[in-house]
């Protein structure tokens, strides 16, 4: 009997020993979901040894390259010297400020993504591959209220990183930071998806802004922004964005451009020179718990309709304020940010299903997306408006009536251009383009198109002063 018993012991050893030495180990991390638990198994190796990483950095790295810009600033003198001997004679030299970043090259033919807070504003931008190649960059386009831009730069048969699908990642699966902090080239960190949709903040100064952001630990740094967030086959899911710091340094958490966002920016710019934004034409808001109790909404879930556009696609299809936005497409969204980030991938024109909650029922509704002038049409890029530097946003009655006009066009966003070298800023109205009414962008482009010479710009700014600006075409 005792040697039967140590021979079962002897057995359960052996096999013990032969699991533990020669099966590969298998990781389970345990991630909760809404009714389920999901499980993703990370391979191990027979060695045992952690992850293995190299394929994908050796897919992607010669496709994230180095941003440098150059600001040209007009040289301020010593403000005590001229105090006392009067005004010096300008040296003719502007100071530069100097810039960088990272980038992505999407497309061999030279087509580059970036952050537009990485260029905006400069007046030199050079590419540096990873392969020390230098080339000047032009910019193609941007869009301030997703802080993207777009870069070309004349070279061929470039490395470029593909697309994935950022809808797809999970919460716990590995990701890779890819970029140049502290302007170290080629560097490479890893970390997990923290989190998905979040909504930060940091495009608050940008009406109608987008922000829906991949949330991970990957380290990021100053220099990093515009670089890659890929997944482990070394595909593009994000372009690193921002951190949440109190130092400037990282400390625990970055924030990715899912790609989803990215990939519908970009082919807008290519092709027509400008992002085409669809709006649903509402004031949304997260449903929260003390939301609920105050409407008495019985179940926390969707995204809350606050107003309604009066000249919007939501209104005209039928939408009211307190509706509660279920899904878009059959898309679910529960929070701002997912709602914006379906929203993000059609253009002004298409056709969307929204499905919304009203007084406990399911509502179905067909809407025809608009753009922010509330036309379903698509905008194309207009050469006499680009050289102003600028883009354009309608007001509302409302605001019309706070500034006592009748008509005029809010400047959104200001770059490089005519509007920039003579003082006009975001938040200025335009009322008059040489003497001619406009409410429009179609207005300025008409009546630029027929100007010779000088403009003249009259309008108001944010606390109703009248102003006017002058320049040459």
């Amino acid at each position: 009997m005792g040697l039967f018993v140590v021979a079962i012991l002897g057995a359960m050893v052996a096999v013990i020993v032969y699991a533990r030495l020669f099966t590969p180990d298998t990781t389970i991390v345990e991630i909760p979901s809404e009714n389920k638990v999901q499980y993703v198994n990370l391979p191990g190796v027979a060695s045992g040894s952690a992850l293995d990483f190299t394929a994908a950095v050796k897919q992607s790295i010669d496709a994230v390259v180095h941003v440098k810009t150059k600001e040209f600033r007009e040289h301020q003198g010593n403000s005590l010297y001229e105090f006392f001997f009067g005004d010096q004679p300008s040296s003719g030299q502007d100071r530069p400020i100097l810039g960088f970043g990272s980038g992505v090259i999407i497309s061999d033919k030279g087509f580059i993504v970036t952050n537009n807070h990485v260029i905006a504003g400069s007046d030199e931008v050079v590419v540096v591959l990873s392969n020390k190649q230098e080339y000047s960059a032009i910019v193609m386009g941007t869009d301030p209220t997703t802080d993207l831009a777009l870069l070309k730069i004349e070279a061929d048969d470039l490395a470029s990183l593909k697309f994935g699908d950022s809808n797809a990642l999970q919460l716990g699966e590995w990701v890779l930071a890819i970029g140049n902090p502290y302007n170290l080239t080629s560097t490479v960190t890893a970390g997990i998806v923290s989190a998905k949709a979040r909504n930060m903040g940091i495009l608050r100064s940008q009406e109608f802004s987008i922000e829906s952001f991949i949330q991970t630990d990957a380290a990021v740094n100053p220099g990093n922004s515009g670089g890659a967030l890929i997944n482990t086959r070394g595909e593009l899911v994000g372009i690193n964005t921002a951190i949440a710091s109190r130092t400037g340094a990282f400390t625990g958490y970055s924030f990715a451009i899912p790609v989803s966002i990215v990939e519908k920016v970009i082919a807008d710019l290519i092709e027509y020179g400008t992002v085409q934004r669809a709006i649903l034409g509402v004031q949304i808001t997260d449903v929260t718990a003390e939301l609920a109790q105050q409407e008495d909404i019985e179940k926390i879930e969707g995204v809350f309709v606050i107003s309604v556009r009066p000249d919007g696609a939501a209104k005209e299809a039928g939408i009211r304020d307190k509706d509660i936005v279920i899904s878009i497409d059959e898309i679910r969204v529960n929070s701002s940010a997912e709602l914006q980030e379906v929203v993000s991938k059609y253009r002004p024109g298409e056709k969307v299903k929204v499905v919304v909650k009203r007084e406990g029922k399911l509502k179905q509704f067909d809407l025809v997306l608009r753009n922010l002038e509330g036309s379903m049409e698509i905008v194309k890029k207009n050469d006499v408006l680009d050289l102003l530097g600028a883009s354009f946003e309608t007001l509302s009655e409302r605001e019309k009536q706070q500034l006592g006009i009748s008509n005029g066009l809010k400047v959104k966003s200001v770059r490089e251009g005519k509007f920039r070298k003579v003082g006009i800023r975001e938040g200025f109205v335009l009322t008059y383009v040489n003497k001619k009414p406009v409410g429009s962008v179609n207005d300025i482009a008409t009546i630029l198109k027929d100007s010779e010479g000088g403009v003249i710009i009259e309008g108001v700014d944010r606390n109703g002063s009248k102003s006017y600006y002058a320049f040459g075409m």
